[in-house]
């Protein structure tokens, strides 16, 4: 099952202090909804274990991300993939862009991604429901980090 998500959000700082935040895996880490442990890589990525649950099904889902087209301050683009063991499987990306506007930046974002096994058997609509929540979820604590 694929999915798209797309959205902004306008952030009262500056762009490099924005880029820096994106950029640090403790304040990504106590962002991400679920997020138990996200450590950098030797090859510039993270390998990170988050715990989810989508309507009836809870998992615990292990992967790697990956950061690339690094574009300082502007934005880049950021992919993953995690296994849910019998829950199933995720994977997808982001491409994120910062924009000055207001006195501060504008994040954008536009999300690709794919699930599989018991998750996608959920239907559409669950699925894209927990999506928008986490996603909005996280900006609201991102936007909690980057304001200090």
């Amino acid at each position: 099952m694929a999915m798209t998500m797309n959205g902004e959000v306008q952030l009262a700082a500056p762009r490099e202090a924005v880029w820096e935040k994106l950029n640090d895996p403790e304040v990504l880490k106590a962002c991400i909804p679920g997020c138990e442990e996200l450590e950098k890589t030797e090859d510039g990525g993270f390998r990170a274990t988050a715990k989810m649950k989508v309507g009836p099904v809870s998992a615990r889902f292990k992967g790697k991300v990956m950061l690339s087209d690094l574009d300082p301050p502007n934005g880049y683009k950021i992919s993953g993939e995690g296994e849910g063991g019998v829950a199933g499987f995720a994977k997808g990306g982001a491409a994120v862009k910062l924009a000055e506007k207001d006195g501060g930046t504008l994040l954008s974002y536009d999300v690709e991604a794919q699930i599989g096994g018991k998750l996608a058997q959920l239907g559409q609509r669950l699925i894209n429901g927990t999506a928008k929540k986490l996603a909005d979820e996280f900006f609201a604590n991102f936007a909690k980090a980057v304001q200090g």
